[in-house]
């Protein structure tokens, strides 16, 4: 439901929030919102949170102090948002890349999160691509440092990485970011139900494509690494049972099976299943590369993503937060084919 803009204290800017993207990513962040501090970002009343998301906004209104330039009225932004119309942020670290948001509430929480950068100094910004952007940065981000953690622990000494949930966005940019490694690349295996199969075939990104009742087709002489982005318990337990031994990592991603069994305390053959938390990655590698450099590569890797992702999907546009709230529903339902993805637009006017 739309709600008036809120009112700002000094040192406060109100952004109206103009599109976000509409994915399993957001899905994550609900259901796991307790457990990983997703509910954190965004307090709402009676101790609830607002389900965030990634997309574009604009600096509508604000009370800082003079002297303090590249947050005028007017300014555009890409970053962390709620599900909503309007946010209000407390800006630190100025400059002309953008700014970080203050807020005391969002503190202890990964910087990559609270950071809020201006389109016209973002190298992943394309005016005729906006729509792209708000789907697949945020989740290409996390497939680009997934892949760059993998080169980095030397695949596990793995010769194959298996993903489920194939047909999902991070799993698909996962796979391209490997199979554009310099110097070579594991063997990469999606894993899908059986419906979409032919889809994730299409996408050109995978060496293989096996549907999850076929677990048994898996080379399961060669040593794998596990990224499960399905988060589905069975299917999970499936590929630890059929490399045993010569499984030699498994990563647990993403949610896209909301309400599929949770992962559980239980034993399985190979390694413990640990959460990969792209944050962690992205720290390390700004640190190591600096901004500059991270941005550089990241950026390469964006423009390889570009190329072909036209040819994906097709994209959906729903207009306010009731339209959003039944977006989301059809979401959670599984409604939404792999090929289509959604867009909200919040509120009349945005652009």
């Amino acid at each position: 439901m739309d709600e008036p803009p809120p009112e700002l204290r000094s040192g406060q800017v109100l952004l109206a929030i103009e599109r976000f993207g509409l994915t399993s990513n957001n899905v994550t962040y609900g259901v796991l919102g307790d457990r990983l501090g997703y509910w954190g970002f965004f307090p709402a009343a009676d101790e609830w949170g607002r389900i965030p998301a990634w997309g574009f906004a604009r600096v509508v209104a604000s009370d800082l102090p003079r002297g303090v330039s590249g947050v005028e009225v007017g300014t555009r932004v890409f970053g962390y948002l709620p599900m909503a119309t309007h946010l209000v942020v407390e800006p630190t670290h100025v400059s002309e890349r953008g700014f970080t948001d203050g807020a005391a509430h969002r503190a202890h929480l990964p910087r990559v999160y609270n950071s809020y950068q201006t389109t016209d100094r973002d190298p992943l910004y394309a005016a005729d691509a906006e729509n792209v952007q708000v789907v697949f940065a945020p989740l290409f981000i996390t497939s680009f440092v997934l892949a760059d953690f993998l080169g980095d622990n030397d695949d596990f000494g793995a010769g194959q990485v298996v993903l489920t949930s194939a047909s999902s966005k991070t799993a698909a940019g996962t796979a391209l970011c490997l199979r554009a490694r310099p110097g070579g690349a594991p063997r990469v295996v999606g894993l899908t139900s059986p419906r979409h199969v032919n889809y994730v075939r299409g996408l050109g990104c995978y060496d293989e494509v096996i549907a999850y009742p076929d677990l048994d087709t898996l080379d399961a002489t060669t040593p794998a690494v596990l990224v499960d982005v399905a988060g589905n318990a069975d299917v999970r337990a499936g590929v630890h049972r059929t490399f045993g031994e010569r499984l030699r990592h498994s990563a647990t991603v993403g949610l896209a099976h909301w309400d599929a069994k949770l992962p559980t305390p239980v034993t399985l053959p190979g390694p413990t299943p640990t959460v990969f938390f792209a944050p962690s990655q992205i720290d390390k590698r700004l640190q190591e590369w600096e901004p500059d450099g991270y941005q550089q590569r990241l950026a390469a890797a964006w423009a390889d993503l570009r190329e072909v992702v036209d040819g994906w999907v097709s994209v959906r546009t729903v207009a306010g937060m009731d339209a959003a709230a039944q977006a989301l529903a059809s979401l959670l339902d599984a409604a939404v084919p792999p090929d289509e993805v959604l867009v909200v637009v919040p509120a009349q006017g945005s652009r």
